[in-house]
């Protein structure tokens, strides 16, 4: 017997296309790690707790060292109060923090909106929990937030809004103006949101991150959800948190308690380390990304492809245009990794319907070395389809 949600699933198309980069020896912009950009300071931290120790589990809501960073951190970065004692919860990573707020938060047959392009465990960990995803689709280029189809798609079951932003394919950052017009919903529907922010702190071109916890009219009603992994480029850690009001989180953390009840305590310290580092290395992570998308986008354009515009995450849209003249963008990922030995993703993967064909996504958060070789066999491809 198997159980009809994971039946009905696919293996990720992040895991398929990584894979496929290893068979072909390919340069894999698929898959969004990052590589040589960790904070080693944060690393080191990580040695001397393990060195250290304690060893044994801590305590399931996290070491309180954390969660006062992590309360810190919200009061730093984004003026939000949270009591670090019942507010402020730690994860194994943002997956499972996730997890624990729909099991923990949603009944069978409730309804939770979600905005797409949504990353692939979003419908998958809603099912699970006996909820019904309810797909909002935003348009490329602009990814405007689609208000009448919001409004319409609220009834007497809809119980949450998932909110993913900075946005997860697209580099979309939600503005103060969509925000309220969200904020407002929570209230007027008795509804909560769930904020998925693990590039909070990846954002450029000067643009800032407002979490929908800082509108007033969401007061009481936002869960907030950030990543170590994302902050640190140490995504292997598995280190997540969540900030809610102690009436929101209580259900979360028993969730939690019986998912992985703890994280290992040496990460946990580390990121507590981490979360107190000064504004230099927040801006040298930023600059860093935002040269590197700069540098890959530039030379994408160069070659031909359209970008769209990347405001944050590690991120870039891609269109396939006149590159993928059938029009299936999982099928164009295969050939080019195939043929040119890079790995990208096809944003269809994000959308429910998968009928999003024109766009493939290709992560920047790697050694620029890696992006110009990359580019160089696209590059290489280009010159020999064209002899073809």
């Amino acid at each position: 017997m198997v159980n009809t949600v994971f039946r009905s699933t696919r293996t990720s198309v992040f895991e398929t296309m990584s894979r496929l980069a290893a068979e072909h020896g390919a340069i894999n912009l698929g898959q969004g790690f990052p590589e040589g950009i960790e904070a080693t300071e944060v690393i080191e931290a990580a040695g001397r707790a393990l060195r250290d120790g304690p060893h044994q589990y801590p305590p399931t809501l996290g070491l309180p060292a954390l969660r006062q960073a992590v309360a810190a951190a919200n009061r730093r970065f984004w003026n939000i109060e949270a009591d670090w004692a019942t507010e402020v919860l730690v994860t194994s990573g943002a997956t499972e923090a996730l997890a624990d707020c729909f099991f923990g938060l949603l009944e069978p047959g409730d309804e939770v909106l979600v905005f797409q392009p949504a990353y692939d465990c979003y419908g998958v960990l809603l099912r699970r929990a006996g909820a019904v995803p309810v797909p909002i689709r935003l348009e490329p280029p602009h990814w405007e937030l689609p208000r009448q189809r919001i409004l319409d798609a609220i009834t007497p079951r809809t119980r949450a809004i998932l909110l993913n932003t900075p946005m997860n394919p697209n580099g979309k950052i939600f503005s103060l103006d969509e925000l309220g017009f969200l904020a407002g919903l929570l209230d007027r529907h008795d509804l909560i949101a769930i904020c998925d922010e693990v590039y909070e702190h990846l954002t450029f071109d000067g643009r800032a991150h407002v979490p929908l916890y800082t509108m007033p009219e969401a007061q009481g009603r936002c869960l907030r959800i950030g990543s170590a992994g994302k902050t640190f480029s140490v995504t292997g850690w598995k280190v997540g948190y969540v900030t809610a009001p102690a009436a929101l989180l209580e259900p979360v953390a028993r969730a939690h308690q019986y998912l992985t009840f703890a994280t290992p305590p040496h990460l946990q310290a580390a990121v507590a380390f981490g979360l107190g580092l000064d504004e230099s290395y927040f801006q040298g992570l930023q600059a860093t990304l935002q040269h590197n998308r700069d540098q890959l986008a530039g030379g994408l354009r160069e070659l031909g492809f359209s970008v769209l515009d990347c405001g944050a995450t590690y991120f870039l849209c891609v269109e396939t245009g006149e590159f993928d003249r059938d029009g299936d963008d999982f099928a164009f990922c295969r050939r080019l990794v195939a043929e040119s030995g890079v790995a990208a993703v096809p944003v269809s993967s994000f959308y429910a319907e998968r009928d999003m064909t024109s766009l493939i996504r290709l992560c920047f958060a790697k050694r620029l070395p890696l992006l110009h070789q990359a580019l160089e066999r696209l590059a290489d491809w280009r010159r020999r389809a064209g002899a073809a």
